[in-house]
């Protein structure tokens, strides 16, 4: 019988546990892309509603309101200015996990960590079935993944003043329901996980805080990128027709409050940013269509 030395069976015991390795971890990849396209195979888009052409009222007066919600969250949403858009077309619905999860799929583009173990733990820990999944809203998404998403539809990202005119219409509503405060059937807001388990609805949920376009979840839910980048005192310069926001900036606008957002975070007019690569479980996205 040959007798090998030990370096050759080391190096054969390497190989193996290397084939083992790899071949477990193809299987791990196999068993997440399956567990993926499950969710993805029940993606539905969602239609889009026309906001007309006209003026309305953006930001919130100086001199506030009678309640805390009718006063600025901060400076950065003053002066309130009287603004023109162009028609354009907004997605009723917030942009899915299904839909995000086909679009990865067909674009062949890598799942990303955060939200490969929200989907495993959401499957295995609290047997949530891949339909219900798939109308989360896409949450852990970056601001390119986005407005590639989108660009890849033939839509955009809203411009902010595009996404305040459709979650507040012409006359400056605090929320996009009214003016009561906001409330469980309204939206989904002020929740709690001690691990960032979000505790979100059906994009197509939230029938009775729809805005006056129609729009589901324009406050709470998951908040919201939009195509600007946030301009501390941009309101005081922006042009009064077609703003799309400063030509640079550290930060990308979110919009909307989320499932973990206190009340004030709702109001149609409070702003916010994020860094445009940040994923987070807070934050998803619905697109825009220009009208010719």
């Amino acid at each position: 019988m040959r007798l090998w030395p030990l370096s050759v069976l080391a190096v054969g015991i390497g190989v193996l546990g290397g084939i083992l390795l790899t071949g477990l971890q193809e299987g791990v990849a196999a068993s997440e892309s399956e567990l993926a396209w499950q969710i993805a195979r029940f993606a539905s888009s969602s239609p889009m509603e026309t906001v007309p052409a006209g003026w309305f009222l953006m930001g919130t007066p100086r001199a506030g309101g009678l309640s805390r919600f009718e006063t600025q969250y901060d400076d950065t949403e003053q002066p309130q200015r009287r603004i023109w858009l162009n028609s354009f077309l907004i997605d009723r619905y917030e942009v899915s996990l299904g839909e995000f999860l086909r679009w990865l799929e067909h674009t062949r583009r890598p799942l990303p960590e955060e939200l490969r173990k929200l989907i495993e733990h959401m499957v295995a820990v609290h047997a949530i079935p891949p339909e219900t999944l798939s109308r989360w809203p896409a949450l852990y998404v970056t601001w390119r993944d986005a407005s590639e998403f989108c660009h890849d539809l033939g839509k955009r990202l809203p411009t902010e003043a595009e996404w305040e005119k459709a979650a507040r219409g012409e006359h400056g509503l605090v929320f996009p329901w009214g003016s009561v405060p906001p409330s469980p059937p309204l939206a989904k807001f002020g929740q709690y996980h001690v691990h960032e388990i979000p505790i979100v609805g059906a994009v197509d949920s939230g029938e009775e805080g729809r805005s006056p376009y129609g729009l589901h979840h324009m406050a709470g839910n998951a908040a919201e990128w939009v195509a600007d980048w946030f301009g501390i005192d941009y309101y005081a310069t922006m042009p009064s027709r077609n703003p799309t926001g400063p030509p640079n900036g550290r930060y990308k606008v979110v919009r909307g409050g989320s499932w973990k957002s206190a009340p004030e975070m709702l109001r149609t007019a409070t702003r916010s940013g994020a860094l445009p690569d940040q994923r987070t479980a807070t934050i998803g996205f619905r697109c825009a269509k220009s009208i010719e």
